[in-house]
């Protein structure tokens, strides 16, 4: 069941939920992959309604948002998805299949391609409208040393993805 909300109606708990985070979905072709983001928000560019994500260049679903330009951002509400989280945020598709081992239900999205998380409440269907890499000649000393450590895995570098929301509701499972 669908419910309408405004765009900015949830923003609050959208900006709550970024810890433990928010699943990041992208699809290319029959493959679909679920991330998990603690970074990014939703604001006005260009006069937009937009979803900002950040996504590292050596993630798979960095390569599929490349591919097909769109994702859905689905929030869980609650803790029952804690253990989820914690799997989509550390476990790559390369290893597994997440929706099947975490037990998610993918439901296609209303108007992109790509679904949503039909455990999760909150969903935002966007498309990219716009990406920027991360400068890191720019990025402060502070971040680079936590974030961008060279003698870690995480060197690796963010692109920015300013997803244009197409759409927005609240979606509950028939009981």
């Amino acid at each position: 069941m669908y419910k309408e909300i405004g765009v900015y109606e949830y923003s609050n708990i959208v900006l709550e939920k970024m810890n433990p985070g928010l699943f990041l979905t992208t699809k290319k072709g029959d493959i679909i992959n679920t991330m998990i983001i603690g970074w990014g928000g939703i604001n006005v560019v260009w006069g937009r309604p937009i979803f900002q994500v950040l996504v590292r260049d050596s993630r798979a679903t960095y390569d599929m948002i490349e591919s097909n330009g769109e994702f859905t951002v689905s929030v869980p509400v609650g803790d029952s998805m804690l253990g989820a989280i914690k799997i989509c945020g550390t476990k790559s598709l390369r290893d597994i299949n997440k929706f099947e081992y975490c037990h998610l239900t993918p439901i296609k999205g209303r108007v992109i391609d790509t679904p949503i998380i039909g455990e999760a409440k909150i969903h935002f269907e966007c498309r990219v409208i716009y990406k920027q890499p991360l400068n890191q000649v720019e990025v402060p000393e502070f971040v680079k040393k936590r974030y961008y450590n060279k003698d870690s895995s995480n060197h690796a570098n963010h692109t920015v993805y300013y997803g244009e929301i197409l759409d927005q509701y609240i979606f509950e499972k028939d009981k």
